[in-house]
């Protein structure tokens, strides 16, 4: 049935008053009641007062028909050759959209050699990362591939990121969901429009060089087992990075043999330091990668949170935690680490963090509007099922009792 009963509690003149009624299932739970017993609520604060769309409800929609499609393949692997130029052609020829694509994916030497591709090549048009800036005109973004190609994806969009559709070509493909054999129905449903999508939050990441200082003086008292806020000073910092991250920022130990001993803060409060192999920041679609093999629990993308995970932490009580979306989490250098440590962004841009460093990360309003095969619930289970074997074992076999008389 896709209604329940449920009791809602509305106020009027003062009285509250039981209301039946019956709503849809949703993936949001329903508001909370703000009345506490007889005489106690919450302090009303219009200005805090948030709106979210129940993401059940959230349908692709075009004010203008695309025109502009990135089309990302996984390079160095010739399997893909075939589908690449058969959707590109298709694209262009059947859909007569303008096709863009990566310099270095047209000038793969498979592709040089191959003449009949040599004439439809100089109808796409080619880009550099790091050199052209196309997140003004672009779309529509397809993927052939792996994880990886998302991930990609999303790295060439700091800011506002188009649709993705993402088809299963690779060895994992937890974030692809749709086949390549259908393919051009596939995109037609797309082009028409409401098709379901799942927004994928991201993390905003800083990386603050120099300056930072915090005051040795009050790490003596603790207040309920939590270290008291410290002053921190990062203001004279220079920003040498910020990014937008899918999956996860990875601080580890690096080359070193020792122990990497990092500091966590939450909202400007020193939480603890993390003694181990490293720590783990990932957004919930990160969650089902590199945290999940360090032994965090699985979070669906929809629920708004951060989770951080220690790498073989030095201590049997360090568990993973998720704390609220909305909250700033920084990493530093604890004052008595003996080496330095490294810092790693969905797998790229690797570099060294030292004693003054700081790392900022919280989520992003830029999210990866990733489009699902069939709903977003649905992909999601299907995805821990094919491709983690989530729950896979041997059924039990039925025990059979022979009554003798």
């Amino acid at each position: 049935d896709e209604w329940d009963e449920t009791w809602l509690s509305c106020t009027r003149e003062g009285n509250k008053l039981p209301v039946c009624c019956r709503r849809g299932h949703f993936l949001h739970g329903p508001y909370p009641a703000t009345h506490f017993g007889p005489k106690a609520c919450v302090l009303p604060n219009p200005t805090s007062v948030m709106h979210i769309q129940d993401p059940a409800s959230q349908r692709l929609t075009w004010s203008k028909p695309p025109l502009n499609v990135l089309v990302i393949r996984k390079i160095r692997d010739e399997t893909l050759l075939e589908p690449f130029k058969e959707l590109c052609r298709f694209l262009v020829e059947e859909k007569h959209l303008m096709v863009y694509v990566e310099k270095k994916v047209v000038d793969d030497g498979s592709l040089m050699r191959d003449d009949s591709f040599s004439a439809f090549r100089n109808q796409l048009c080619t880009f550099r990362e790091g050199f052209d800036d196309i997140s003004d005109c672009i779309d529509l973004i397809i993927c052939l591939g792996g994880d990886g190609t998302l991930l990609y994806a999303s790295s060439l969009f700091q800011g506002s990121v188009p649709p993705v559709m993402a088809f299963h070509l690779g060895s994992l493909g937890f974030l692809t969901p749709f086949k390549f054999e259908s393919f051009r129905t596939e995109v037609d449903k797309v082009f028409e429009g409401n098709a379901a999508i799942i927004l994928r939050s991201r993390l905003k990441v800083k990386v603050v060089k120099g300056t930072f200082q915090r005051n040795e003086q009050l790490l003596s008292a603790q207040e309920n087992g939590i270290l008291p806020h410290n002053h921190i000073n990062n203001e004279a910092g220079k920003i040498t990075l910020q990014l937008q991250v899918l999956n996860e920022v990875v601080v580890d130990r690096g080359p070193s043999s020792y122990l990497s001993n990092v500091d966590l803060y939450l909202d400007g409060r020193l939480i603890t330091s993390v003694q181990g192999d490293g720590v783990i920041v990932s957004t919930p679609t990160g969650s089902t990668a590199y945290a999940a093999a360090a032994g965090a629990s699985m979070i669906h993308p929809n629920v708004p949170a951060i989770m951080v995970t220690p790498i073989c932490p030095h201590s049997l009580s360090f568990r993973p935690i998720v704390v609220p979306a909305g909250v700033e989490l920084m990493i530093t250098l604890s004052p008595d680490a003996r080496n330095t440590a490294w810092v790693s962004f969905d797998g790229r841009k690797r570099q060294e963090i030292q004693h003054g460093d700081s790392i900022k990360i919280t989520t992003s309003c830029f999210p990866v509007p990733s489009i699902c095969c069939h709903d977003l619930v649905y992909d999601w289970f299907d995805s821990l099922a094919q491709c983690l074997h989530w729950n896979v074992r041997k059924k039990q076999t039925q025990k059979y009792v022979i009554f003798v008389y």
